[in-house]
């Protein structure tokens, strides 16, 4: 059947595929509770009954701020077959942002996940006039449970009324208000209609080489619209959803799922690439050579080369003397991994693909619902190195100045409450991306930076710093950096090591690890990861090369305030908290 709201996933699934009663599934108490379509159906019945039985209207706000859970989806699915507006919020924003958004957007009811979050967030949430109430997915005491919203619901049941509500909702009505992140100033509210986020859908579910036999692993926040247009297309192709506990739990949790598919950011991949490589360097003789045999070996991979003969036995023999102990890694049945968010390194996805782990990588944002374009897993249709081609019914194009314009279905209906910026992101129906690429000979787009982040030395020459980065990035020594010179007569940088690394690497060579505060004033350690810098260095052009650099001796993360909810770097926020020692750098 044809899909033209969101809600109506529901109905195809159950006209589609055979009963399963691992529809959706979460991890509570440390057991897998699984739940039906017929309980799917029914909570998100009860849901929508509850808020009629409230005064809830269409266009009425409802905010979520949760972990993925299977209650997210029946609270989703329930708010917006009576027409409201879904504002579903990053669990880990900071209180002004909070407090911004639910004001910003008018909502009246929201969802929080348990107790952690309302010490967190409790005080913002009375504080706000227009919320009525709050209720929580998990028993936090003196607080309104899910569960009494849902008997709220089983005792004002009204089928005629909801069914008459859901045909007057439109395919074009606002689904869902997603407020970006942003790395600079408060965050904009992008309105989704049901047919942006669907049409994504429509375009990407044949991608995924997945069925109503098999499962999905989720642990990127729902709240984000890659997570979440992907988990509509699990749900569109019949897919079992297992939802993470939480970042710390993946790995426990893929080898209890054994998934055959899952999204993910680089940095996920990298953080595993890593820890397989410290692994590696702890072998010694002859298993130690022909582990980085096999490596060097996926560092070589290409998609759709033909005439590898000799390489293609090589790999054969690689895979299964080391390559298989990774896929077992990732449960053993892995057969599509799509990276977004940000630009995954090429060797990754090298030598994922080459260890039979198969990644591919793909390009949006949320105000194209998100995907703009992806590799596929069809020959001619991928491209390491790039994000694949446009997706069907996107048309993309490349400005004079290099940024990529995107018209299409996906594409916003515009900025909440914010006609100006509107004006100044879609213009004569094309959406002004930021970002800047180029399309190739193969109609493969390439992301090259961004247009705000590029920058001028002082000597006229143009920087695009996430290049450089994620080039530097490629060494097991650094986690995270950022390269600066705006108006400066050359680019330095300030780096975060790899911590975990570094001590591996200090315990060879014989030197006593004392703090991360030590380590990074440390003459030896300076001078190696100095080395390691001039390795880049010579890949680089003149005006390129990281002149010089300091050492940051922390972790940044998003509580720590250095990047955003989906991981990007807040340039302006490292900026000015880094500002003297970015100064030192430039005397």
């Amino acid at each position: 059947m044809e899909v033209t709201r969101i809600f109506e996933l529901l109905t195809r699934y159950k006209k589609s595929f055979p009963y399963k009663d691992d529809v959706l599934v979460g991890k509570e108490a440390g057991q897998w509770v699984k739940h039906d379509l017929e309980k799917y159906q029914q909570m998100a019945n009860d849901i929508s009954y509850a808020l009629l039985s409230l005064g809830i209207k269409k266009g009425d706000k409802i905010a979520t701020i949760s972990n993925n859970r299977p209650e997210w989806n029946f609270v989703d699915m329930g708010i917006m077959q009576i027409g409201a507006i879904h504002v579903p919020i990053y669990p880990t924003i900071s209180a002004d942002d909070y407090q911004y958004i639910l004001k910003h957007a008018g909502v009246k009811y929201v969802f929080v996940a348990g107790n952690v979050l309302m010490r967190k967030i409790g005080h913002i949430l009375k504080s706000v006039e227009n919320i009525l109430d709050v209720y929580t997915f998990s028993e936090v005491e003196g607080q309104k449970h899910f569960s009494e919203l849902v008997e709220i619901g089983k005792d004002n049941q009204n089928e005629p009324e909801l069914t008459k509500i859901k045909d007057s909702i439109s395919k074009d009505d606002i689904a869902t208000l997603i407020y970006t992140s942003g790395t600079t100033g408060f965050p904009k509210g992008v309105m989704l209609s049901h047919e942006n986020i669907l049409s994504n859908v429509r375009a990407v579910f044949e991608i995924f080489p997945v069925d109503e036999t098999t499962r999905g692993l989720s642990y990127l926040p729902l709240c984000h619209v890659y997570e979440r247009m992907v988990n509509y297309v699990l749900q569109y192709k019949g897919v079992s959803i297992y939802y993470a506990e939480n970042m710390a739990t993946i790995v426990d949790n893929i080898q209890d799922i054994k998934p055959h598919i899952m999204t993910t950011v680089p940095r996920l991949l990298e953080k595993v690439y890593d820890k397989i490589m410290a692994k590696g360097r702890l072998l010694s003789g002859i298993q130690k050579q022909i582990f980085f045999w096999a490596v060097n070996l996926g560092l070589s991979y290409q998609f759709d080369k033909p005439n590898r003969f000799f390489y293609n036995i090589q790999l054969r023999i690689a895979n299964k003397l080391v390559f298989s102990k990774w896929r077992d890694a990732f449960g053993g049945n892995m057969r599509s991994i799509v990276s977004g968010g940000a630009a995954l390194q090429p060797r990754l996805s090298q030598v994922y693909n080459a260890a039979g782990i198969p990644v591919v990588e793909g390009y949006g944002m949320t105000e194209s619902s998100p995907v703009i374009a992806v590799n596929t897993y069809d020959v001619g249709r991928r491209k390491i190195g790039t994000v694949g081609p446009p997706v069907v019914d996107v048309n993309v194009k490349i400005s004079n100045d290099g940024e990529i314009l995107v018209k299409g279905p996906n594409v916003m209906h515009g900025y909440y409450r914010d006609k100006e910026m509107t004006d100044q992101t879609i213009i004569n129906g094309w959406l002004h991306t930021g970002d800047v690429g180029v399309i190739d000979e193969d109609g493969m787009l390439k992301i090259t930076g961004r247009v705000k982040e590029i920058f001028k030395t002082s000597m006229g020459k143009y920087i695009s710093p996430v290049l450089l980065e994620n080039k530097i990035k490629e060494s097991p020594f650094f986690d995270q950096i950022i390269v600066l010179g705006e108006n400066q007569k050359f680019a330095a940088a300030l780096i975060v090591p790899d911590f975990e690394h570094l001590v591996s690497w200090c315990k060879i060579k014989g030197i006593p690890y004392t703090s991360n505060e030590d380590m990074i004033t440390n003459k030896t350690v300076r001078d190696r990861l100095k080395r390691e810098i001039d390795c880049f260095n010579k890949q680089f052009g003149d005006t390129d090369k990281i002149k010089k650099f300091d050492l940051i001796d922390h972790e940044w993360t998003i509580d720590s305030g250095e990047i955003t909810a989906n991981l990007k770097l807040k340039r302006s926020y490292i900026q000015n908290k880094y500002k003297e020692e970015i100064n030192k750098l430039f005397v």
